[in-house]
């Protein structure tokens, strides 16, 4: 059963970023360089979106449960419930996406708007905090690749989340964003297969 949990966290960011990838590159006029991935939510095939956030929420749900203390199973279960939260309330239109949206933020937040950012952020502290505390774990086994590993991708994730969150849409802001997004999955796929080698 631990071994198909840990499957669980390996498979949830490759079936994240490829789902979010795919659609990025074909649905008109999404431009990586200028919306966020959760403006995929809206529009006829937001549901592709809206079913991604909630199946690789699912999955790390349950790849959580495959994780004992003081691994901080709790904080990757936060993290997966934000997961469902951004995919059960819509992020707004905005910057023409979809097709026929006006150009520039939102005119007014939605309530499902609102709730979408809240989901995420705090799903994203839960997950920033996770890779921090697990930096400090690995260091205290002198696990040193490990340890690095785990600071950089809290830190750089912490970074690109304070960028975004500012309200500044630079291409270079929303860009450093989606890579850090891609790091902390790659990190999470990471661990998952660690912890599937020891179980071996």
């Amino acid at each position: 059963m631990n071994r198909t949990l840990l499957m669980c966290g390996v498979l949830a960011g490759p079936l994240y970023v490829l789902v979010s990838l795919a659609q990025a590159l074909t649905r008109e006029p999404f431009d990586l360089t200028r919306h966020a991935a959760s403006l995929l939510s809206n529009g006829d095939l937001g549901w592709i979106q809206i079913a991604n956030f909630v199946i690789t929420g699912v999955l790390v749900i349950a790849f959580s449960y495959a994780l004992e203390r003081p691994w901080a199973p709790w904080l990757i279960r936060a993290y997966g419930l934000g997961l469902i939260g951004a995919g059960a309330f819509a992020a707004d239109p905005a910057l023409g996406f979809p097709a026929g949206t006006p150009d520039g933020p939102p005119a007014a937040i939605t309530w499902h708007g609102m709730l979408h950012f809240v989901a995420g952020g705090v799903g994203f502290l839960c997950m920033i905090a996770t890779c921090l505390l697990h930096a400090r774990r690995h260091a205290a086994e002198r696990r040193t690749g490990w340890a690095l590993f785990s600071a950089l991708t809290g830190v750089l994730f912490l970074a690109a989340f304070a960028g975004i969150a500012s309200g500044n849409s630079s291409a270079l802001v929303n860009v450093a964003f989606a890579l850090a997004v891609v790091l902390s999955w790659s990190w999470i796929a990471a661990t998952g297969l660690r912890f599937l080698r020891e179980a071996r």
